[in-house]
C-alpha cells in the first residue's frame, strides 16, 4: 500500500513538473496574444494585465494596414520551403555516404560541419555579400534562398548522419540477397526508414529560415520583397518606440505557421528525433 501511495504520489508530481514546463513554454505565446488584442489604453497601462478588459481587433487591422505583411509572409514561405526542400535533398545522400563509409575523412568532415555551426553571422556577411553582388542576386528571393541552404546544410547533414545510422546494414544486405540493386535498395527499403527523419530535418530548416532575420535585412533591400521577420523592425518608430498594439498582432500571426507545422506533423517528428538518437 505504501509503495502504491509513493508511486502515485511520484505520477503527480511528474505530471505537475511536466504542466508547470508547459506553462513555462507557453507564457511568451500567451503574453502576446494578450497584448496584440488590448487597445492603447491598456497597453500603456501601468499595472498591465493577463485578460484584456475591452480585447479589440483593431490592432490586426492596423497591423495590415500600415505594412505589408501578406507579401512579406509570403516571401518568407516561399524561401524557407525551397531552403528545406533543396537542402534535405542535397543533405540525404551525404549524410548516408558518411554514415555507411566511416572513415577518417567522413569522421574530420562530421567534426568540420560541427564546428561550422559555431561561426557568428557578422564573420561571413562581408565575403557573402561580395559573391552574391558579383553573381547579381543580391536584392533577390533566388539568393537569399541560396543562403539559406548553405547555412541549413551543416545543421541538416549532422541530423541526418545520425538518421542513417539508425537504419541496420542488414536490411540492405538483405534486400541485395534477394537481387535489389543498390538504387532499388535505396528507393525502397532505405528511404521509407528514414522519412521520419528527412520530416523532422526539413521542419528544422524551415523554421530556421522562416524566422532568420539578419541575412535578409541584408541582402533585401525593396520592400515587396523583404521577408517577415524585416517587415517586423518597421513597426519601430524613427526613435526606437515600437507600436506596440500592431507590432505583437504581426508578431502573433508570425509565429502560426510554425505552430500549425508543428502541430501537424509532431508524430512524424518524434518518431525522427527517436531514430536520431539510436545509432546501429
Amino acid at each position: 500500500m505504501t509503495a502504491l501511495r509513493t508511486s502515485r504520489s511520484a505520477r503527480a508530481g511528474q505530471y505537475l513538473a511536466l504542466l508547470c514546463y508547459l506553462v513555462f513554454l507557453a507564457f511568451p505565446f500567451l503574453w502576446l496574444l494578450s497584448t496584440a488584442v488590448k487597445p492603447p489604453r491598456e497597453l500603456g497601462s501601468l499595472h498591465p494585465s493577463w485578460i484584456p478588459e475591452d480585447p479589440t481587433l483593431d490592432n490586426f487591422r492596423q497591423a495590415f494596414d500600415e505594412q505589408p505583411l501578406l507579401q512579406a509572409a509570403a516571401n518568407s514561405l516561399v524561401a524557407a520551403l525551397a531552403a528545406a526542400v533543396v537542402a534535405v535533398l542535397i543533405a540525404t545522400p551525404m549524410a548516408y555516404v558518411m554514415a555507411r563509409n566511416r572513415t577518417r575523412l567522413s569522421t574530420a568532415a562530421t567534426g568540420w560541419v560541427v564546428v561550422s555551426q559555431a561561426f557568428p553571422f557578422v564573420l561571413v556577411i562581408i565575403p557573402l555579400f561580395l559573391v552574391l553582388k558579383n553573381l547579381q542576386l543580391i536584392n533577390t528571393l533566388s539568393g537569399l534562398i541560396m543562403v539559406y541552404v548553405v547555412w541549413a546544410l551543416p545543421f541538416a547533414l549532422w541530423m541526418l548522419v545520425g538518421y542513417v545510422r539508425a537504419v541496420p546494414r542488414e536490411l540492405e544486405e538483405a534486400a541485395a540477397v534477394d537481387g535489389a540493386s543498390r538504387v532499388r535498395t535505396l528507393v525502397s527499403v532505405t528511404a521509407p526508414l528514414l522519412a521520419p527523419g528527412i520530416v523532422a530535418t526539413a521542419l528544422f530548416a524551415f523554421i530556421t529560415a522562416w524566422n532568420e532575420f539578419f541575412f535578409a535585412l541584408v541582402l533585401l533591400k525593396t520592400p515587396e520583397k523583404q521577408t517577415l521577420p524585416v517587415v517586423l523592425t518597421h513597426f519601430l518608430g524613427a526613435e526606437g518606440v515600437a507600436d506596440l498594439g500592431p507590432l505583437a498582432a504581426a508578431a502573433f500571426l508570425a509565429t502560426l505557421p510554425s505552430l500549425v507545422v508543428f502541430a501537424v506533423i509532431q508524430r512524424r517528428i518524434t518518431g525522427g528525433m527517436l531514430a536520431g538518437a539510436v545509432k546501429s
